[in-house]
């Protein structure tokens, strides 16, 4: 794990998002302290492929199958399968790769 996604996990425990952090990347903040809502209307509001993962993503956490099925196909993603957390570990990763790119 990168510096830069340590950081970003260790920011779960300070109840303040990353300073820096883009609108994604603090709905997965928001996601992965437990905060639904609020991740999911940032997430909402992002029409990107990676908006439609964070928002499947969102959607699996909520219990809602269908939905997140739907936003993993416009995500142009397999569905995901396992552990959650894992997964929004994951999206933090890809998006603070994608910003250093």
């Amino acid at each position: 794990m990168n510096t830069e996604v340590a950081a970003f996990l260790d920011s779960l425990k300070t109840g303040t998002p990353p300073a820096a952090a883009v609108p994604l990347l603090r709905a997965v903040w928001h996601g992965l302290r437990g905060d639904w809502e609020a991740a999911h209307h940032i997430a909402q509001d992002d029409a990107s492929a990676e908006g439609a993962w964070v928002h499947a993503w969102l959607h699996r956490i909520e219990g809602d199958v269908a939905n997140a099925g739907y936003w993993y196909r416009r995500a142009h993603r397999n569905a995901a399968e396992g552990d959650p957390r894992e997964e929004g570990e994951t999206i933090a990763a890809f998006l603070l790769k994608r910003r250093s790119d």
